[in-house]
């Protein structure tokens, strides 16, 4: 499941992408309109500046941009920034694989194996798609429902 934490900054790129072309968004703006807690959101957009993905600005005028075109920035990354591993089983981890203490032979353990899978269906979808596409997808979905 995604968390809140990865959920709120995708939504948060979302918005600073959506508005890439205004001046710095400030904190207060971002969380009220995506409903996400001040605190929260602070925290999380220290993470996003942190990794490069974000650029702020202090003082009158100040708040949050991105640092990157949203076409570079990828949600398989942010996953990672906010969340750490894609994969459900530490097993199947290709960043922060751990060996599962209960598993006696990793090479013929079943579920592993469907988690593996899982994973590379999930970095192959992850891995291409971009806080543009998101943004395009929501485009698309708002003129559907005209």
């Amino acid at each position: 499941m995604l968390s809140k934490k990865t959920k709120y900054a995708i939504k948060a790129l979302v918005i600073l992408g959506k508005n890439a072309d205004q001046p710095p968004m400030q904190i207060q703006k971002i969380a009220e309109v995506e409903h996400i807690p001040k605190k929260f959101l602070e925290q999380i957009l220290l993470d996003l500046r942190n990794a490069g993905y974000l650029y702020s600005k202090k003082g009158a005028g100040g708040g949050y941009s991105l640092n990157k075109d949203p076409k570079e920035i990828f949600l398989v990354n942010i996953l990672r920034i906010t969340d750490g591993p894609v994969a459900m089983l530490p097993c199947a981890s290709l960043n922060f694989y751990h060996k599962c203490d209960e598993c006696h032979l990793e090479t013929t353990c079943g579920i592993r194996d469907v988690f593996v899978q899982v994973r590379d269906a999930t970095l192959s979808i992850l891995s291409k798609t971009s806080i543009a596409d998101v943004i395009a997808r929501e485009t698309n979905l708002s003129s559907l429902k005209l």
